[in-house]
């Protein structure tokens, strides 16, 4: 899941030293410009090092900062950030699972939905009308000005209901401009989801759509997230990631990213959660077992090896 976002990194124009972000070619490549996000309506411009309150995010009615607790760099609150995100996104394949793919919902014109692309007038699916009408229900009330959080269709955001909130700036100015949800969603409907569920056509339309939003959102934002795990690892080790960053080695910076034996451990970690979450559980309760055997006994919500390998995997 970093590795993709990570990748992007490499495409931030004419920066040498500022961060895990910046081993880039000499200017952005056409894709690049395709992921820029212009600023919506909302947008707030966030606060630099040369303001005093850089370091701490603008308070809203008395002492608690506004915003995520993952909004840090710090790496132990990066590491719980990661493995609440990991919940989510189990918790979501789950929900999911209990439906048929039903095709429908995917199929332009399938289900009669009042929403049409204003580029060629073609009507909208149901899972992506439902998603636009999601994503302007929550922008309204400035879910999309939170830096970890990242819109379908950013250029088709609203204006705010509530004041906007002013955040820390904790990376790189360039990674407001990466958005990779048409890669995220291109995955999920082409190759997660039929691995999620089975075949064929339950009627459970909105049902299936509405999960399909959980899990884009919930994938969205662990895949966005990578942008702060990769800043915090260069904080940590500046002095290893620089030199790699000025000499533009992709390769070096992501074998440095990548640790092979905590990957192991998260895709064991999801593969146990999937195995606990997907039980039923009893008012009395006894041990809990992960072995394979017992999970086809047991009749699990969703199948821990085929949730472990997606998350391998993808």
């Amino acid at each position: 899941l970093l590795s993709g976002v990570a990748r992007e990194f490499r495409l931030i124009p004419g920066e040498a030293t500022t961060s895990a972000a910046s081993s880039s070619s000499p200017r952005a490549t056409p894709k690049a410009m395709a992921l820029r996000r212009p600023a919506p309506p909302h947008s707030v411009t966030p606060l630099t090092e040369s303001n005093p309150r850089a370091l701490a995010v603008k308070q809203e009615r008395g002492s608690n900062p506004v915003g995520s607790p993952s909004l840090s760099l710090d790496l132990n609150q990066v590491r719980e950030a990661l493995i609440r995100m990991e919940d989510s996104i189990i918790f979501a394949i789950i929900e999911r699972s209990q439906f048929l793919k039903n095709e429908k919902v995917y199929e332009s014109g399938a289900i009669s939905v009042p929403g049409f692309s204003p580029a060629n007038g073609k009507q909208h699916s149901m899972v992506e009308y439902l998603l636009r009408e999601t994503e302007q229900m929550h922008g309204r009330v400035r879910r999309y000005t939170s830096p970890d959080e990242h819109a379908f269709y950013p250029d088709d955001l609203p204006y705010l209901v509530l004041p906007p909130i002013e955040y820390p700036s904790l990376l790189h100015p360039y990674a407001e401009n990466i958005n990779i949800n048409d890669q995220v969603m291109k995955v999920y409907f082409e190759e997660l989801l039929p691995r999620i569920c089975n075949d064929g056509d339950d009627g459970n339309y909105g049902s299936a759509a509405l999960c399909d939003i959980d899990v884009l959102q919930a994938l969205s934002k662990r895949i966005h997230y990578g942008k702060y795990v990769a800043e915090s690892k260069f904080k940590d080790q500046r002095n290893v990631y620089e030199p790699l960053i000025r000499a533009k080695d992709e390769a070096g910076i992501m074998n440095l990213l990548t640790v092979e034996s905590v990957e192991r451990r998260v895709v064991r970690r999801v593969r146990n959660k999937a195995c606990v979450f997907g039980q039923d559980i009893q008012d009395v309760m006894g041990t809990i077992s992960l072995s394979q055997e017992d999970l086809k006994e047991s009749d699990s919500k969703v199948d821990p090896e085929r949730v472990a390998k997606l998350y391998n995997d993808w």
